[in-house]
């Protein structure tokens, strides 16, 4: 893979390490109206959309999440830190997993931890979290370098330089398709099995053939 391609990965990375991302101490501890919200979220995450007709946030995605039992309702129309932090799960979330998956996964988090006074609360599991992924920044980088340099060393048996690159670049692309297919069946998998053990235990019923008659 030639230098351009390369410089082109380091300028990528450097760009994510530059992203917005939505930190513990920005979520303001008042509540919110529905514009306040989507201002809020675009200010934090406008830098993550792949083009500018792209949308982060819209009153109508709010209202279907809250449809599709992925976000508890509003409070007088006003939207908490709790909530900020639930839509900040759901973006991420969205981008790999189906709406029925994401359910699997907040509705315990809503059920147990969304309410004042909860222990744990989102407060707490969100700093969690977020410093647990600050922490793969580095080790990112490294294996994205990694396989640039493994997709670098193929088809150097082909003469022709444009399609040698090609190729290469083409090939990184699918080391890194391959590394998210796996990790979304992985994901998909953990929740599967989380779902099936937690699953709600119905009595069975009794089979009416066996009745006397």
């Amino acid at each position: 893979m030639n230098n351009d391609i390369k410089e082109l990965m380091s300028g990528i990375l450097k760009d994510m390490s530059a992203l917005n991302y939505i930190k513990p101490g920005d979520v303001p501890n008042i509540n919110l109206y529905m514009d306040q919200v989507t201002t809020f979220m675009y200010e934090h995450l406008h830098d993550t959309k792949r083009t500018t007709d792209d949308k982060v946030l819209t009153k109508t995605m709010i209202n279907n999440y809250a449809k599709n039992n992925l976000l508890p309702s509003p409070v007088k129309k006003k939207y908490s830190k709790e909530h900020i932090y639930i839509l900040t799960f759901i973006y991420y979330f969205k981008n790999i997993l189906s709406i029925s998956d994401i359910q699997k996964m907040l509705n315990p988090l809503t059920e147990k931890f969304f309410d004042e006074g909860s222990k744990p609360d989102l407060d707490y599991i969100y700093n969690e979290i977020f410093s647990m992924e600050s922490s793969l920044a580095r080790p990112l980088s490294k294996d994205i370098f990694a396989k640039s340099e493994q997709a670098s060393n193929a088809f150097s048996d082909v003469k022709d330089d444009d399609d040698r690159e090609f190729l290469q670049f083409f090939s990184l692309v699918c080391l890194l398709s391959f590394d998210v297919y796996m990790k979304k069946n992985m994901i998909e998998s953990l929740i599967d099995d989380y779902s099936a053990k937690h699953a709600p235990k119905h009595p069975e019923k009794p089979d009416k053939t066996d009745k006397k008659k």
